[in-house]
């Protein structure tokens, strides 16, 4: 039990602290209103960052469900806990959203603007073509896959390294494919935030967009992460450390 616990726990931490620089940085009312996309990307990474060394010993600090079924995949995670992994994500995910939305209510209410209330919580794309969003979306959980795979390659590393390296990962990625489609880069982080934007009553919202929440960022990281572990099965790494 103790896993699942630590994977809600985690992935609400994980959106609480995601979502909310997005809620600081873009809402009109508050007062980091105008803090830029650096701080977005950066404070992105430590969302991820920041659960992963809390519950690392404890879940493996997943916290995404396309990374969950990647190990498992892999053969480093089994596969019966999968779906539990994945309902405790994306609860998580409700859950840390619905903070954000019960502290910053007033600011909400406020923002004249329905999509930037949307942005607050899930993903969009800054240029819509079904295809090439996907493909960010691919693309983006590709990497975060398979550098987090490849950090095994590296000997001796620290305890709690992998952790600084992993904020490295989503950093980079933010800062070099956010643009696109906000990289989402895991289902639970798009598709748990925005059910609660759907579900818990913010004044002058707009629709949650449900056609391509559930096209792009649901369904593209799968793909992006099962692919990376094929890619990184093939490779002989045996052969290249002798």
């Amino acid at each position: 039990m103790l896993p699942y616990i630590c994977e809600f726990v985690g992935t609400a931490l994980l959106i609480l602290l995601g979502a909310g620089v997005v809620a600081n940085v873009n809402l009109t009312k508050s007062g980091m209103k105008g803090g830029g996309v650096v701080v977005i990307t950066v404070a992105w990474g430590l969302a991820v960052m920041l659960p992963a060394f809390t519950f690392g010993a404890a879940s493996g600090a997943s916290f995404n469900p396309a990374l969950t079924v990647a190990l498992a995949v892999n053969g480093t995670f089994p596969w019966a806990m999968v779906p539990g992994y994945i309902i405790a994500q994306i609860a998580g995910a409700f859950v840390g959203a619905s903070i954000v939305i019960l502290l910053f209510k007033d600011h909400l209410d406020a923002e004249e603007n329905p999509a930037v209330k949307l942005g607050v919580f899930c993903t969009s794309p800054s240029m819509p073509n079904l295809f090439r969003n996907f493909m960010s979306e691919l693309v983006g959980t590709f990497v975060l896959v398979f550098t987090i795979l490849g950090i095994n390659q590296v000997p001796g590393i620290a305890s709690g390294v992998d952790k600084l390296l992993v904020f490295g990962i989503i950093v980079s990625i933010g800062m070099s494919l956010g643009g696109l489609t906000g990289y989402a880069i895991n289902p639970a982080r798009d598709f748990g935030p925005r059910l609660a934007h759907f579900l818990l009553p913010i004044k002058g919202k707009g629709p949650s967009n449900f056609k391509y929440g559930l096209s792009v960022p649901f369904i593209a990281p799968y793909v992006g992460g099962i692919l990376a572990v094929l890619l990184y099965k093939a490779i002989p790494w045996a052969q290249a450390a002798a």
